[in-house]
């Protein structure tokens, strides 16, 4: 599944955004992080598909600049509003994710909590990764998150096969590398079993390091699907 990114200042441009993501994606992310007084009721209310909320800290390469209660705040509304998935960090306070858990189970186990790590230095080890990985599902996390930064073309084999591991512990992972060199991740990824990637609306508009547009990844698929 594809996941689109939202990244926009106002919740007027994050509506005309979500116009256009809707019909090109599997999932559209709504950083929150980047809209100023952002409404989650007028934003949430109007999906078309299914919808991600995540409000990134500054820490972990996000915009967010309120505090740590202001934030829990939000995706707690945003687990009101049944928004499909919701995204913490595993840096955050375990007293905030059995929060927000205890939440999804009261309004029906409608929206999955991802629980992610970011590593904008690096890729760490396989064993490492195994124990972040871990330590996010041991989290309750109903999918796992996980992006590194790519020094190299065999930090991306890294994440692929740590992908496979996810697999064989029947958990949902989504494992990517960013930057340049973590491209081929993206790609490859899917086809081990990541349950998203993601990729922008267009050029400019990434999220990450190292995302290719919506465009160029459907591409890539149809020319691999082809190739079979």
């Amino acid at each position: 599944m594809i996941c689109i990114p939202v990244v926009a200042a106002t919740n007027e441009e994050a509506m005309k955004q979500m116009d256009k993501c809707f019909p090109l994606a599997d999932v559209v992310e709504l950083r929150i992080d980047f809209i100023g007084n952002v409404n989650l009721r007028k934003l949430l209310s109007a999906k078309t598909g299914k919808m991600l909320v995540t409000a990134r800290r500054k820490d972990e390469g996000g915009h967010f600049e309120g505090d740590e209660k202001e934030r829990f705040s939000l995706l707690s509304e945003a687990v009101i509003l049944r928004a499909d998935f919701i995204d913490i960090e595993l840096s955050t306070d375990e007293t905030f994710t059995k929060k927000l858990l205890e939440d999804i189970k009261k309004h029906g186990d409608q929206t999955k909590l991802i629980v992610s790590h970011h590593d904008f230095n690096g890729t760490p080890s396989e064993n490492k990764l195994r124990n972040i990985f871990n330590e996010c599902a041991g989290r309750g996390a109903h999918i796992v998150k996980i992006a590194t930064f790519a020094n190299s073309a065999e930090d991306n084999l890294k994440i692929l096969k740590l992908i496979s591991y996810a697999k064989k512990t029947n958990r949902k992972i989504i494992g990517l590398c960013m930057g340049e060199k973590g491209k081929i991740s993206r790609i490859m990824a899917p086809y081990f079993g990541s349950y998203l990637s993601f990729a922008s609306l267009e050029k400019g508009a990434e999220s990450a390091p190292g995302q290719l547009t919506v465009e160029e990844m459907r591409e890539i698929f149809r020319i691999l699907k082809d190739e079979k």
